[in-house]
């Protein structure tokens, strides 16, 4: 996983210099700041610290020489250990979204970004699903016109030569409701909204015995999945982070761990969660993409307003 410094904004660098002071405890180390209160090189961490710590997206690295700190300060391309290392950065959120394979790239279109998502990954894929899962639609427009190749976000001519989403992107709303949620005699309902008057809309009552909103969440992206051709790229506009997270970060982790949790507890939902993904890699393997969108529930957003009221008439409806 990436360091925590680069989910806040900061360079990584901190974790390599712990490891180099470790290694070399008398050495001389060169602090440069790029991009904080003072710029500039200073000779100690804690110096360091108080021109970074609290400065929006700070840029930092340690040095064994002043003359790299000194040109790291001034704005120039310095080499690192790692430049070897196939890396991506996947930008969620930012002033031009997208994947790039240099965090100095990265960091010059986040500097200046308002409240910025990022995340650093060993593999394109998962950099792809981690934007599926919490990037914007500029985001995931990015990584739509560029995913064979996307180093950074298509050139503004590609974005205006590419076709319009609504041609290539079916859009639909999903959501679950739960009556007595976690009570005895619970009733949960699943909604999936295309659009006004659409055959393809969906109200039913969640089947099984367990009615729960998850699993009625769950289920909604499930039957929406089951509605689009396989070959018919999608996105998926939800309210629940917790289903977005499963279908597109925690099953990796659940997968290798044999479906516990970290606390050895089984996996919740582990029978959609399963089929959800299962659909999702059919869909890519025919060559279509699946997206998700999160939105926030009970605002302003008519689709996911749409799909929460077929969700609340499903969870009243009699099982068949």
């Amino acid at each position: 996983m990436p360091p925590k410094s680069l989910q806040t904004g900061q360079s990584s660098q901190p974790a390599q210099m712990n490891k180099k002071r470790k290694a070399d405890p008398k050495a001389q180390k060169f602090y440069a700041v790029r991009a904080g209160f003072k710029p500039g090189v200073y000779l100690s961490y804690a110096k360091c610290q108080e021109q970074t710590t609290g400065f929006p997206n700070a840029l930092f690295r340690a040095f064994e020489n002043r003359e790299d700190a000194e040109a790291y300060a001034a704005g120039k391309y310095v080499p690192s250990a790692t430049d070897g290392e196939e890396k991506f950065y996947a930008i969620a959120r930012g002033r031009e979204p997208g994947i790039y394979t240099d965090w100095e790239s990265a960091s010059l279109v986040l500097k200046g970004s308002k409240a910025p998502k990022f995340k650093k990954f060993p593999t394109r894929a998962e950099a792809v699903e981690y934007i599926r899962a919490h990037g914007d639609e500029a985001a995931q427009d990015a990584i739509l016109d560029d995913l064979d190749d996307g180093v950074g976000p298509p050139t503004k001519k590609s974005r205006k030569s590419a076709p319009k989403e609504d041609s290539n992107v079916t859009k639909v709303w999903t959501d679950g409701s739960s009556r007595g949620n976690g009570k005895l005699g619970a009733s949960a309902g699943v909604g999936v909204y295309f659009g006004e008057s659409d055959p393809r809309n969906i109200s039913e009552r969640l089947r099984g015995e367990l009615q729960t909103n998850q699993r009625a969440e769950l289920t909604a992206i499930l039957r929406a999945l089951e509605s689009v051709p396989v070959k018919q790229s999608m996105r998926i506009h939800s309210d629940s982070r917790y289903c977005i997270s499963c279908v597109t970060e925690w099953y990796v982790g659940w997968g290798n761990n044999g479906w516990k949790t970290k606390t050895r507890e089984d996996v919740k939902n582990k029978d959609l969660v399963i089929a959800i993904r299962a659909k999702i890699d059919e869909r890519d393997e025919a060559g279509a993409k699946t997206y998700f969108q999160y939105v926030k529930g009970h605002s302003t957003d008519i689709g996911n307003n749409a799909a929460d009221e077929l969700a609340t008439q499903g969870a009243m409806k009699g099982l068949k």
